[in-house]
């Protein structure tokens, strides 16, 4: 199997780190190309839970010479998706695969319009990765992916993802209600990202903190309140339950968001708070407290290099 990973951050690199130990031909591709060479000269190096280790990958700012791919792997921030598909629809051939595994909510109605839905598998993935610099990553949890497609078929070439990804250590299933786990990941992220950007928290502080808890079952009741109304089925039966065990559960854990904010970089707000607000107003379902939140973490961004002068 070909495989292009399309960006080179904590999860891109952790997935081709992984998938370099199977015969798979795998590349990763970066926009910039002084940082490609870099990681084509150093390999992509891991620390954490599955060890220290090195893997050479090859790595190409350049994909005029990639030649037929079986499968595209979106790495990229939400809100890159779009700019990511013109590279995108140029590599993918007529039986290429698109995989995200991108955070929130709009990836793959952006994908599809653009590169036909019948191509797209969406996917979530429980596995940690925190970027430490370029090439470099902290292998945080292991964790499963589960990946599936919208109108629920099954192609033969998920199952030779799956089989692909598994022999490469990525605990991977195929799933027939991707839209439930994608709106159920949606719940985790909502509750558990903006707050630990705002308060610079750990995932375990946001349910020690009483005032932090108060306000995250504050989040997640109203994303709850929005998802009933749309008649979509999540995959536990207590959200706030399984928020909180999930912020028990990766306690030492930095937000995705929060490692945004860390580095001064743009947040994924509007994939995920951002859509329930967008969707509460839609539906007439009052959702204050994460409307709040998205406009919080937007003027973090905005503070970004502001100086107390």
């Amino acid at each position: 199997m070909k495989i292009a990973i399309v960006g080179p951050g904590a999860m891109g690199c952790l997935f081709a780190a992984f998938l370099s130990k199977t015969d798979a031909d795998i590349v990763l591709i970066d926009k910039d190309s002084q940082r490609a060479e870099k990681i084509n000269q150093q390999g992509i190096i891991v620390e954490g839970v599955s060890g220290s280790w090195q893997a050479k990958v090859k790595v190409t700012s350049d994909i005029k010479d990639i030649g037929a791919l079986d499968l595209i792997l979106l790495c990229v921030k939400s809100y890159d998706t779009k700019s990511a598909c013109a590279q995108v629809k140029l590599l993918a051939g007529e039986n290429t695969l698109v995989l995200t595994l991108q955070n929130g909510i709009g990836n793959i109605e952006i994908l599809g319009e653009i590169i036909g839905q019948d191509k797209i598998i969406a996917g979530i993935t429980n596995l940690g990765s925190t970027l430490i610099g370029f090439g470099h990553i902290n292998h945080a949890g292991f964790g499963e992916t589960i990946i599936g497609r919208m109108d629920n078929k099954l192609p033969a070439g998920m199952r030779s993802i799956r089989e692909v990804f598994n022999k490469a250590g990525l605990d991977t299933r195929i799933s027939r209600d991707i839209k439930g786990l994608l709106w159920s990941k949606l719940v985790i992220n909502a509750g558990i990202n903006p707050l630990s950007a705002i308060t610079r928290l750990k995932n375990g502080r946001l349910v020690e903190a009483e005032p932090a808890r108060k306000i995250l079952r504050e989040t997640v009741t109203e994303v709850v309140k929005v998802i009933k109304r749309k008649r979509i089925k999540l995959i536990f039966d207590d959200p706030l339950a399984k928020v909180e065990a999930v912020c028990e559960a990766t306690a030492g854990n930095v937000s995705s968001m929060l490692q945004d904010v860390l580095n001064n970089k743009r947040t994924e707000i509007d994939f995920i708070n951002g859509v329930v607000v967008r969707m509460a107003q839609e539906l007439g379902v009052p959702a204050p407290v994460n409307s709040f939140l998205v406009e919080l973490v937007k003027t973090i961004e905005i503070s970004y290099g502001l100086s107390l002068k």
